[in-house]
């Protein structure tokens, strides 16, 4: 792994331990950025944008400090210079400071990996699953305002049991169409115990502000 980062920040964009992201990139610099991941390590930092970025786009505008790496697993050069991507996200990071030198932005990080679950955990993140699972049935999906966009169905959201917890957990932290500071606040859990708790706690709160007239359907 390299010294300094490359850092990919989005505004919108959460990516979390072994979820794949399928990415366009334009711009010149992110081109430039993608360039030089795939003649290295193919490894990328993704953050996420602090609101207000729109004032300062073009330059260096604040970002969250913890992000996730991810690890170019397929990638498709365009004529015009432009890239298609897939990442998988494989652990959290830290930014401890920026690098000026390139036009994209790199940085020094420490990584943060995750707390293992003892047996405890394991069972109350069994449990939780058994919660997510019931509250991401089509009805309660639906009634929470969270079916998938682009016109997929509620129940394309149902996971697999083959699929372990973490990747569970994980793959609903991203996929689900929560907010990105949302998102954000689940990706800086320590634990996937945690992160796993708070996950149910949104959705049972997204679900109950759904029911209730005269309230948001975002959960803050």
């Amino acid at each position: 792994m390299a010294d300094l980062l490359p850092l990919f920040p989005l505004p919108n964009v959460v990516l979390f331990p072994n979820v794949f992201l399928p990415l366009h990139i334009f711009e010149s610099r992110y081109r430039e950025m993608t360039a030089d991941a795939i003649a290295t390590d193919r490894l990328i930092g993704m953050v996420l944008l602090r609101p207000g970025w729109e004032r300062d786009y073009e330059g260096r505008p604040p970002i969250y400090r913890v992000g996730c790496i991810g690890v170019i697993t397929h990638y498709e050069k365009l004529p015009d210079g432009e890239y298609n991507l897939v990442l998988r996200g494989l652990d959290r990071f830290q930014i401890v400071e920026e690098d000026q030198q390139r036009s994209y932005r790199r940085a020094v990080f420490e990584p943060l990996p995750e707390l293992p679950p003892g047996e405890d955990d394991r069972a109350v993140i069994r449990r939780q699953r058994s919660k997510l699972e019931a509250l991401l049935s089509p009805a309660a999906q639906k009634a929470a305002g969270l079916e998938a966009r682009r016109g997929t169905k509620s129940s394309d959201r149902t996971m697999p049991a083959s699929m372990s917890d973490e990747d569970t957990i994980n793959a609903l932290a991203q996929y689900l169409d929560f907010e990105p500071l949302e998102k954000q606040a689940l990706l800086e859990k320590a634990s996937l115990r945690t992160r796993a708790e708070s996950l149910v706690e949104l959705l049972e709160m997204k679900i109950l502000m759904a029911r209730t007239p005269g309230t948001s359907n975002v959960a803050h």
